[in-house]
């Protein structure tokens, strides 16, 4: 499998200036920085939150962690918890479990990235697989998602 032909089609048809990187298969956001030698600050992760009865990607650099006071606030939602792979993997039917790239536009999944990721110029993300991501300028991924942006993280020890 190569970098989802849903994404690339997507990013070439808004004329959008990326990069793929291949990488060593890994299966944490952590790990695939290290891999890529780039910041954790720079590596976008998704993590799958189940909001009520609604999935919702949220966005957020690989170094912190998803805050769950601040996100109940962020959703507005009593009961917020983390989506198991097997609940949401119909949702990315085209990519490899745990490794979706954050444009849940492209999947209509609404979309939330932390504020912190909003202050880097390059991004990197998941690009379907384990072993590839792409590099892209943030305020190119910001125009084509569209995403709502909310402070829902802390700091990972």
């Amino acid at each position: 499998m190569a970098i989802l032909s849903r994404l690339e089609e997507f990013l070439k048809k808004n004329s959008v200036k990326f990069k793929t990187v291949t990488h060593p298969e890994v299966f944490t956001a952590q790990e695939m920085a290290a891999e890529m030698h780039v910041s954790g600050k720079e590596l976008a992760k998704v993590v799958m939150v189940k909001a009520g009865d609604r999935f919702v990607m949220m966005v957020l650099p690989a170094s912190r962690k998803l805050d769950f006071k601040k996100l109940k606030e962020t959703l507005e939602e009593k009961e917020i918890r983390l989506a198991s792979e097997d609940e949401f993997k119909g949702l990315f039917p085209d990519c490899e479990p745990g490794a979706e790239p954050p444009f849940g536009n492209l999947y209509g999944v609404k979309t939330i990235v932390d504020t912190t990721l909003t202050e880097d110029e390059h991004i990197f993300f998941n690009a379907g697989n384990h072993y590839e991501a792409v590099e892209m300028a943030y305020k190119d991924y910001s125009r084509l998602v569209k995403p709502e942006v909310g402070d829902f993280s802390s700091p990972s020890p």
